[in-house]
């Protein structure tokens, strides 16, 4: 991991002309896409470098470079919160490295942000409001996904056909799941700008204020309630809650009342999500760890209830107590079958509340963090930023509770 590091830097030096790396020290990130580092230069900057480790992950940088500069200044000047900027990009082989300028503020556990004052969660809440009021035309002029509720509805059927052929996701589950897309009334929604990847990662905070938010890799016009999911799975009702009363309150257009129900399976769909990801990637952890949570969720709802996501009641509540081991290859259409007995929502405006339950996110498992610095004259990697990269440094961090994105501390690198 240290020597990464360093040779992230190096490669940091091809991709902004001029940068002279003085310490290094490894970033938190997904660790099975990306390796990250931050920096600090000879004029005392920081700096964020992260690298792909597959092609899909580099395009996912790529995406994200176009949709970072489709805000224009007017635009990020209007919103509550600061975003990444590119101060350079190499293309090593077929993968493509970038180099952004520093955020002030640190990444916070779910745990510490539901734990936070209440500020934090309304600051939470206009976030999530202004980027939900964003102009459509940034997702279109970058020529990024746009569904309208019944298309989103469709492509989320097609995925649970796909899970469905693994065979290892649980009967009650998949029943569960499919009855709440068949229930139509679920899916009225006006569609807005959507994150896409939003999670605790993906902000950054500084006491009870939210900095700057990251990650823009998935943005696309969709279901609200995705940028929701991570929320629910929170499992902390009092915490949502205060989110949704000021996320409703920002919005231009009132939240339609199903919103955190999508949220809800959203949050259970993305643990078959993961399943499938690692049967992809020939992950034989990863698919242990997904079959698990599955199977714990299952058990949890076929105790509890579960999370309410349907809008009708579910006709057949042992229908969906059939034993996970007996999971079918696939699933044949099923209206009307599910797990437990739906709640109805209340007939307001905004979303009802909905009860606690275990919602396992998806796991995002970070390498331990080593600091080290960097050798004296460290060879660049052989390479020519691409044009349209590149850009002027940005300002140095101010003050002392200035922290990195991951909250680490930056040692000077020794001299000869």
């Amino acid at each position: 991991m240290r020597r990464k590091a360093i040779e992230l830097a190096a490669v940091a030096t091809a991709a902004v002309p001029g940068l002279t790396p003085t310490a290094v020290s490894s970033a938190p990130d997904d660790p099975a896409d990306f390796d990250s580092a931050l920096l600090l230069d000879s004029e005392g900057k920081r700096w964020r470098v992260r690298s792909p480790r597959h092609a899909e992950a580099s395009a996912r940088l790529e995406t994200e470079f176009l949709v970072l500069r489709a805000f224009a200044p007017a635009i990020r000047a209007e919103l509550p919160f600061l975003m990444p900027t590119v101060a350079g990009s190499v293309r090593l082989g077929s993968l493509s490295t970038f180099v952004y300028s520093h955020l002030g503020g640190s990444t916070r556990s779910v745990e510490e942000l539901t734990a936070g004052p209440d500020a934090l969660a309304r600051e939470i809440g206009v976030a999530l409001a202004a980027i939900h009021d964003l102009p459509r035309a940034i997702v279109s002029n970058a020529d990024l996904p746009s569904y309208t509720p019944n298309e989103f509805r469709q492509r989320r059927l097609n995925e649970l056909d796909q899970a469905a052929t693994t065979g290892k996701i649980p009967p009650a589950l998949l029943l569960r799941w499919e009855h709440a897309l068949e229930d139509v009334s679920l899916w009225r929604f006006n569609p807005s700008v959507v994150h896409g990847d939003l999670h605790e990662d993906n902000l950054l905070v500084e006491g009870s204020r939210v900095t700057a938010v990251t990650g823009w890799t998935d943005l696309r016009i969709g279901d609200p309630a995705d940028d929701f999911a991570w929320l629910v799975a929170s499992n902390e009702q009092d915490f949502v809650g205060a989110v949704l009363a000021a996320y409703t309150a920002g919005r231009r257009d009132k939240p339609d009342k199903h919103l955190l129900r999508r949220a809800a399976l959203s949050a259970e769909f993305a643990l078959a999500q993961y399943l499938v990801k690692g049967i992809a990637a020939g992950d034989a952890t990863m698919v242990a760890e997904a079959e698990e949570m599955l199977a714990t969720l299952a058990s949890d709802i076929a105790e509890h209830g579960g999370q309410p996501i349907s809008i009708e009641p579910l006709p057949s509540p042992a229908a969906a107590t059939v034993p996970a081991e007996a999971a079918p290859a696939s699933v044949e259409p099923a209206a009307g079958a599910g797990a437990g007995p739906g709640l109805r929502a209340a007939d307001g405006d905004v979303p009802a509340a909905v009860p606690p339950v275990t919602v396992f996110p998806v796991p995002a498992v970070q390498p331990a963090v080593h600091v080290t610095p960097i050798p004296v004259d460290p060879t660049p990697a052989p390479a020519t930023p691409p044009a349209g990269t590149g850009g002027g440094a940005p300002d140095a961090p101010g003050g002392p509770d200035d922290t990195s994105t991951a909250a680490l501390t930056i040692v000077e690198a020794n001299k000869r």
